[in-house]
């Protein structure tokens, strides 16, 4: 993983995200094998802020039928990215 935009996927913007941005709080989807240290080197080259902290989760893919055939979504692994003060993500500049 040498390249930065293969660690952070995207910036998540759904409305139980989007309630935190105030604070200074973002969520990413990311590599399933990056690292906190990966996540906050990535962030901080990308969109140009400083990073206080990371918090990573792993949610698990749900079983899925489609027609007789059963199959199962991928898990994803997240990343909440908490700013330091005065730090504000501008999604123009990513």
């Amino acid at each position: 993983m040498s390249n930065v935009y293969d660690i952070v996927r995207a910036l998540i913007h759904t409305e139980k995200s989007t309630i935190h941005e105030p604070d200074g709080r973002y969520l990413f989807l990311v590599d399933q094998r990056a690292n906190k240290i990966q996540i906050k080197q990535a962030v901080e080259t990308i969109y140009k802020v400083k990073v206080k902290k990371v918090n990573t989760f792993i949610t698990q893919g749900k079983l899925k039928r489609v027609r007789q055939q059963l199959g199962k979504v991928p898990d994803t692994k997240k990343a909440v990215v908490i700013l330091k003060e005065g730090q504000k993500i501008n999604e123009a500049a990513a």
